[in-house]
This record gives C-alpha cells, structure tokens and sequence, in this order.
C-alpha cells in the first residue's frame, strides 16, 4: 500500500564546497540532499520528500538497532562527455532490494516510485557528479526498521532513506591487480541464511577477518562455503571470476551469494562477445590446481564499488598463488574498458542499461 502524493522537495540554503576531485577517496563526502519517506502499517509508504542532508533522529528502542533489520543497495550515476547524466541498471538494484526486504520481512517499495526518487535527487545534485576517469556519484539507497518496540518481530514502522557520495576508485590499486586473503576460520554466510539479502549484518560478519587480511597486506577476503570450507563463494564486495583454459568461470547463486548487478552485467557481456562463461560449483583446490598447471589465465572480482578488479595474488592457508603474473589479463581490461565505456556514454549501449536523468 502507498499514499500517491508527489515528492515533496526542500532545497538547501546552505550548500556545501565541493570536494577535490582528486582526492575523493571513497564514500567520504556526501552531496546536499537526501531522499525520505516513510512507511506505517496503517498508511504504507507515504511523505516522500527530498530534504537538505541532516542526521537522522531515531528512538533508542528502534528495532533497526536491536535486531538489525535493514537493507541497501549502492549503484551510481554517471556524467557523459557532452554533460547529460545516467544511472547503470537502477531497476535491477530495486528489484534486489525487494528480495532483500522479502528476506528481511520488511515491506516491498514500488520500484516506479523509487526510481522516481533517485532520478529526482540525482538531478537536483547532479553538480556533485564529479569529472575525471573513475569518477562518479554512488547513490546508497537504504531501508530501516524505525518501530520503537523491543518485541522481538518484524517492524511495523520504517524509512526508506537514498543519500549520495562523489567517488573515485574503491580500491587504491585501481585497476591494478589486488591482493586477496582465502578465509579458512571463519564463516559470512550459510545456504538458508540471508548470504544473498544485501543486508547490514552479511558485512559485519566479515569485518574482523577482513581486518586479519590487511594485517597481512590483503585488500579483500575471498569467502569459502560455511560448510565444508571447501567452495569459493565470494569476496567482501565484489563476485568473483576465473578465467581457466579459455573459459570464464564464476560460483553459481546458491542461497548465500550476492546476486550481483555487475556479475550479471558482465555474464551478458561475455556472453554478447560469444566467450565461453560457466556458472556452476568452485572449490579452491580446483582454482590451485588450475594455477598450478597453468591453465588459470586471469581472475577478476565485479562490483558497483570497483566495477572490474583484477585479483593479482591469492593466499590460501599460507600457500601463495599469482594469477597472469600479478598483472591485469586482458579479458579484465577489456571487461573494464567496456563496461565503464558504457556508463560514460563513450560506447553503444546494446542492452539498454543506462537511464538517463531528465
């Protein structure tokens, strides 16, 4: 159910400096307004609302702090070479969403209306897209559970919330290879669990083997199967692939892996380019091995955050394997080249990913 009222919009009487476009860093700086509206059992999703950006005022007894329900999304906008502004696959990441709210027994936001409330913020700050290779607006859209009750059941109350931030790249290294940690101990998520809501509690789980990582000078954690510890699942942010012996491989959705917007994006791409992509189980013994005999050619991780990123080095209980040599493989940069060419604008479109903001 949803109160049919238009946004309601209030602008800033105080905006604030740009930051330097070369030093954005990653999710530091925020533009000047936010997206609002929310939700009761009584009148559904209604006073939707773009305001100046401001903190946000919670009851203490907020479920959304006790039993962490809540989900996000993150996807970005993008300033074409002649000025016009698009978004990459803005209704896949909302219809994720509402799988991730079904998952998180929260209510289902009308994609049609969230859509709406992107575009709108994105276009009355679209001076915050910055300029410059890498360069864009990620938008982080997010649903939280706002009922001031302790009972342990689903909220009756929530907000439905989109703020922005100008980025540059995720990772330091670009789009040089990075370095991941294979984790052996500890376990993110479970088939039957919520490994594949894109809910807050999947990434503090990782938190502190991510930590042990980079203590030993790792960018990122490739996940295993929580079960046997046996299968690659993937890393903290991104999905991940295998080129071997000629054939992209990437670990097939089971339950606890992130259905995510750029793997499917770059699963059609290989696809559209008749290279050869499998989906199907992958154990780490399988990736050594192939490494081992020389057949592992290139891996590469995917996401909104990072886009493409080459995996140089993995470290499996100590034993080290260099991927290409710890270069970037051609088919990444090709993946890389491509996809960003795409959402800037400097190459063709044939699926229909990009919308523009009017």
């Amino acid at each position: 159910m949803i109160a049919s009222t238009p946004i309601q919009i209030e602008r800033t009487t105080t905006p604030k400096p740009k930051p330097p476009q070369d030093k954005l860093g990653f999710g530091i700086y925020f533009t000047d307004h936010m997206f609002i509206m929310n939700y009761t059992a009584e009148f559904g999703w209604h006073r939707s609302r773009i305001v100046p950006y401001q903190p946000i005022t919670l009851d203490p007894a907020a479920k959304v702090f006790h039993y962490g329900q809540t989900v996000f999304e993150g996807l970005k906008a993008y300033k074409t070479a002649d000025g016009r502004v698009q978004l990459f696959r803005p209704d896949a990441n909302m219809k994720r969403m509402n799988r991730s709210n079904d998952r998180m027994s929260m209510p289902p936001i009308p994609t049609e209306l969230a859509l709406e409330a992107i575009k709108g913020l994105a276009k009355i700050d679209q001076d915050w897209i910055p300029d410059g290779e890498g360069n864009s607006l990620y938008i982080r859209p997010f649903v939280i559970a706002t009922e001031a009750l302790l009972g342990v059941q689903p909220s009756l109350e929530y907000q439905f919330i989109v703020i922005m931030s100008p980025v540059g790249a995720y990772y330091p290294e670009g789009i040089n290879p990075v370095k991941i940690f294979v984790e052996s101990h500890y376990v993110r998520a479970m088939v039957g669990g919520v490994g594949e809501a894109k809910t807050a509690g999947n990434y503090a789980a990782g938190l502190k083997a991510q930590d042990a990582a980079k203590d030993q000078g790792y960018t990122q954690v490739l996940w295993l199967d929580g079960a046997e510890h046996k299968y690659i699942e993937e890393v903290g942010s991104m999905n991940v692939f295998f080129k071997i012996d000629g054939t992209v491989y990437t670990p097939a959705l089971n339950g606890s892996i992130l259905d995510g917007i750029t793997r499917n994006s770059v699963i059609r791409l290989l696809k559209h380019w008749n290279v050869p992509v499998v989906e199907r189980v992958l154990s780490i013994e399988e990736i050594y091995e192939a490494g081992k005999n020389g057949k592992l050619e290139e891996s590469f991780g995917t996401g909104t955050a990072a886009v493409i990123s080459p995996v140089g080095e993995l470290n499996w209980r100590g034993e080290k394997l260099i991927i290409n040599g710890g270069k970037t493989g051609q088919l990444s940069e090709k993946i890389y080249n491509d996809l960003t060419g795409i959402q800037y604008g400097k190459l063709e479109d044939p699926f229909g990913w990009m919308i523009e903001v009017h």
